[in-house]
């Protein structure tokens, strides 16, 4: 149990990281008030996600440990419902309603999609 605490620990550090210097990059980048930084952590999250565990269903190389690492660990760290809610809460703060719907559907539906497009591409594989 401890080992997979650590193993978890240890991706969420990665998932993190990689999430916050993703974020800022992002949105160093792009001058509107939509929050394209958490939607596209989020998005590329999710196909990651659906990656790992179609790789880990697929192939038998994936250790029970690298499942969590990756699965719980670093995709749990780089995605993050909690700065959607508040990127959302902002938005309506602002008035921004036409932007906090896009920016909610999207990351649902593009969430969900990515997740089957992962998948979907270790299937194929």
């Amino acid at each position: 149990m401890l080992k997979n605490v650590i193993v978890i620990g240890l991706g969420g550090f990665l998932g993190t990281i990689s999430r916050y210097l993703s974020t800022v990059y992002i949105q160093k980048w792009t001058s509107v008030s939509f929050p394209l930084g958490t939607f596209t952590v989020n998005v590329v999250g999710c196909l990651l996600i659906g990656l790992f565990y179609g790789i880990s269903e697929k192939f038998d190389f994936l250790t029970p440990e690298w499942r969590l690492f990756l699965t719980v660990g670093f995709c749990g760290g780089f995605t993050t419902f909690s700065a959607f809610a508040n990127d959302n809460l902002m938005l309506i703060k602002d008035q921004q309603f036409l932007y906090m719907a896009l920016y909610t559907i999207g990351s649902v539906a593009l969430g969900l999609f990515m997740v089957y497009l992962g998948q979907l591409l270790i299937k194929v594989i």
